[in-house]
């Protein structure tokens, strides 16, 4: 099929269109992402990787960023193997590689966000990529296939209890803002929760909540589900789909969700909607037992199938600089 080429396709408008057929697309990959990303400090460009007849083989968003003497690059979500690319995937991130022009001081991510394919991860490691695995590397799945009764059967007593009194709470409505000004009222209604629980809970997030707000509010691929109290906002969560897989990106709630279990019915509400959109898999978000164990603790009562998160694959063409930042960032 020829010698590969790698087309910056960064101005196209056609972007989404183009990663949105394949199989493996997802949020990361998509351009609101890459200008979110943007906004917060990083040169974004968007790759097209194409065999030598002209079919796409992948799609690839890399993040650049200079620091100390070199630059950290970044691809989230990708690069996204067309049906066609998985059976070059070698060849693909070959030509990928070739592309970037590495310096020997530049490190080089790659991080599928729960999108990875076995033609992906052979080709990583025939690059010589090494993988990041941590405690944190892990989260938790819902099989949403089985039936609406074994979900919830399978969750916790105690889970279910709290979920049953939110159920006969009148006081307690869910909506899913679906028109724009309705999602960016809901996107602000989130930002000021998510601010408030990082004062009260005092830990750091890199989410720029006032860069993503309206590329949040007006991206499709978003779901927006708002919990109230006597029409009070106590709980926004902000749902990642894609045609199998529904992942928790973002909730933010107040002191007010928690004792009237308005949290855990969101989510059972949210279970309802992926099943009725058919979607085979919610992931809960990650989870980190040892750091933040009350959010495990929530999510546990849920689901208790634990699966290890796709890693941080990280390259370098220093075998020395690979193998100290892969040892740095491994005890995080």
């Amino acid at each position: 099929m020829g010698q590969l080429t790698v087309v910056d396709v960064t101005d196209d408008p056609d972007w989404d269109a183009a990663v949105w057929q394949q199989p493996g697309a997802n949020l990361y990959a998509s351009r609101r992402w890459g200008e979110y990303k943007s906004c917060i400090g990083w040169d974004v460009r968007r790759l097209a990787i194409r065999a030598g007849d002209g079919q796409a083989l992948a799609y690839a968003q890399v993040q650049r960023r200079r620091r100390w003497l070199g630059h950290v690059v970044l691809a989230q979500g990708c690069p996204v193997l067309t049906r066609l690319g998985e059976k070059r995937a070698e060849a693909v991130f070959r030509a990928f590689l070739g592309h970037l022009e590495l310096g020997r001081l530049d490190l080089l991510g790659v991080n599928y966000q729960q999108f990875q394919t076995p033609a992906a991860v052979l080709a990583l490691l025939g690059h010589g990529f090494a993988p990041v695995v941590t405690a944190r590397t892990h989260t938790l799945e819902l099989d949403l296939t089985a039936e609406t009764d074994q979900i919830r059967s399978a969750m916790e007593g105690r889970w279910r209890d709290v979920l049953k009194t939110a159920e006969r709470n009148l006081d307690l409505t869910t909506t899913f803002p679906t028109g724009p000004a309705e999602r960016l009222a809901a996107f602000e209604t989130f930002g000021r929760l998510y601010d408030a629980l990082k004062r009260r809970k005092g830990f750091r997030n890199s989410l720029d909540t006032a860069a993503f707000r309206d590329l949040a509010a007006n991206d499709p691929n978003l779901l927006f589900l708002e919990m109230r109290e006597r029409d009070e906002p106590v709980l926004v969560r902000i749902i990642h789909r894609t045609a199998n897989r529904w992942t928790d990106f973002y909730v933010a709630s107040n002191e007010r969700a928690k004792a009237t279990g308005a949290g855990r019915l969101a989510l059972w509400h949210l279970i309802e909607r992926a099943k009725r959109e058919g979607a085979s898999v919610l992931d809960l978000g990650g989870i980190d037992p040892a750091g933040n164990p009350g959010v495990t603790e929530f999510k546990r009562g849920a689901s208790r199938n634990v699966v290890a998160s796709n890693p941080l694959w990280l390259f370098s063409r220093s075998r020395a600089m690979r193998r100290a930042a892969t040892a740095i960032l491994a005890t995080r």
